[in-house]
């Protein structure tokens, strides 16, 4: 009988052992395609008059400003300097949003990792570790 329940707890442990293994290698396997995806990620703003266009890169860093010669008609420098960094601030904003989105979908579901890209907080990164050290005290 103890024999039959160990070959049952085997099999058991051998079906989740191969489900988790099978999630690791879909991840292993899509890694070099999203570092790709990620180092070609671009996102563009341009302000609400289109005088500034604001390219940056996945991180949110600045890649390029253009500006429109219209930009200059108006002599105001400190209105144009708050037009680019509202535009440059919205761009990376955006990229943040796009490359978090991004990363989700090579992430198992329900992973901590996809909360901390969503929310920032370290405590859901290391929750998970957390409660298996706690468990082990």
């Amino acid at each position: 009988m103890a024999e039959s329940a160990d070959r049952d707890a085997n099999r058991a442990l051998r079906a989740r052992f191969d489900e988790v293994y099978g999630q690791y290698q879909r991840l292993r396997s899509g890694l070099d395609e999203l570092q790709v995806k990620l180092a070609e990620l671009r996102v563009t703003e341009r302000s609400d008059d289109g005088q500034v266009t604001a390219v940056v890169g996945a991180r949110g860093e600045l890649i390029s400003v253009e500006l429109s010669p219209a930009a200059f008609q108006e002599r105001d420098a400190r209105g144009l300097s708050r037009k680019i960094t509202e535009t440059v601030l919205r761009a990376s904003t955006a990229a943040v949003t796009a490359t978090r989105e991004l990363v989700s979908g090579y992430l198992p579901p329900g992973s901590p990792s996809v909360e901390f890209l969503r929310t920032n907080d370290f405590g859901a990164l290391l929750g998970r570790a957390d409660a298996v050290l706690a468990r082990g005290e």
